[in-house]
């Protein structure tokens, strides 16, 4: 747990990460005065969930103040096992009364799928309704579902696939897609390309091998969209996740299914990046507001400086005429805001 200090009544102070343990793909939500935190676990990204009784999956995390955290267990009864033990990137949405935990579930780096698990209780159990939301046709690879419900109460659901071809100067690999949901458990079918990899920086691998063929392979994931001020922002994460070239950017669009675009990044992400010796790869976010009601914190994990976990991290999100912008990463202490609630 992170050490938190009152600086005057409304206020804390924080230094990330938040949270010891490791907590990669955060996203974080409010619902009746208490923000929950659930996220791809050590165990649920290595492939090395047993197989043993009830096992759940996905941990989960409970704070009063967004500052201090502590362990709530963890969220979903497993599947069927042959659906494979790598459980990546968990989301939640309410609506109706129901709690949707949308997450992907494959072998490795193949065959994901996206599914969906619902709960009448933020901190579950979850069980999957035992069918996935996309077909493996032409789906193999789906990760990074992300609800986002509209002013209008419309839901839609963002999500990462691979692409091979390269038109329009198009990169080779994994991009973003928007579909409308139908229902909380079923995609419309009319699903749009958000975004795709035009940038050096959004570079996975050279000369992977993939599909039978060889790629120079990119990479943009964990979308997170924020209406703001009648605009669409889809913020994502691009570049390979283990390494120090791995940041989060944005898109942007004056409709909710595009089109989008992140022109201006050419020289690398715009909200968060690596500092050299300091924080390491931080990435796929999630926005929440603060306490206060009124700032926004964007939430992403970060590798400590030996790269030995991803941890959870949270600063301040500030939007400027030129587009949103981030405080972090950052590594000394921070201020936040808890406007009239209990610290």
């Amino acid at each position: 747990m992170s050490q938190s200090t009152p600086i005057e009544s409304t206020t804390l102070a924080y230094t990330n990460p938040v949270y010891p343990s490791y907590f990669a793909d955060p996203f974080v939500w409010e619902y009746q005065g208490v923000y929950y935190a659930i996220g791809t676990g050590e165990a649920e990204a290595e492939g090395e969930v047993d197989e043993a009784g009830e096992q759940r999956v996905f941990p989960l995390l409970r704070s009063h103040n967004l500052v201090d955290w502590q362990s709530a267990g963890r969220a979903m009864l497993r599947p069927d096992a042959s659906l494979g033990n790598n459980f990546w990137a968990p989301e939640v949405a309410y609506w109706d009364g129901t709690f949707y935990l949308y997450y992907s579930v494959g072998h490795e780096d193949k065959n994901h799928q996206l599914r969906v698990a619902t709960s009448d209780r933020p901190l579950g159990p979850y069980k999957d309704i035992g069918k996935p939301l996309l077909e493996a046709e032409p789906y193999p690879f789906a990760i990074d579902p992300h609800p986002f419900q509209d002013d209008d109460g419309q839901w839609y659901l963002f999500y990462a696939c691979d692409f091979l071809d390269t038109e329009g100067d198009a990169r080779a690999g994994t991009a973003l897609m928007v579909d409308r949901l139908e229902s909380m458990t079923k995609l419309a079918g009319e699903a749009k390309v958000v975004l795709r990899a035009h940038q050096d920086w959004q570079r996975f691998l050279e000369n992977r091998p993939m599909y039978g063929g060889t790629y120079d392979w990119h990479t943009l994931e964990g979308a997170s969209v924020r209406r703001h001020e009648g605009r669409y922002y889809c913020f994502y994460s691009g570049g390979r996740w283990e390494t120090e070239n791995y940041g989060v950017d944005y898109g942007v669009a004056d409709q909710v299914m595009g089109p989008y675009s992140d022109a201006g990044n050419e020289a690398g992400p715009r909200v968060l990046r690596t500092v050299a010796h300091r924080v390491l790869g931080p990435g796929h976010n999630s926005i929440v507001l603060a306490p206060d009601r009124q700032t926004e914190y964007i939430v992403y994990h970060a590798w400590d400086t030996n790269r030995t976990a991803r941890r959870l991290c949270l600063d301040k999100l500030v939007w400027t005429p030129e587009g949103p912008c981030c405080n972090g990463p950052t590594w000394t202490p921070q201020m936040i805001s808890m406007g009239n609630r209990n610290s």
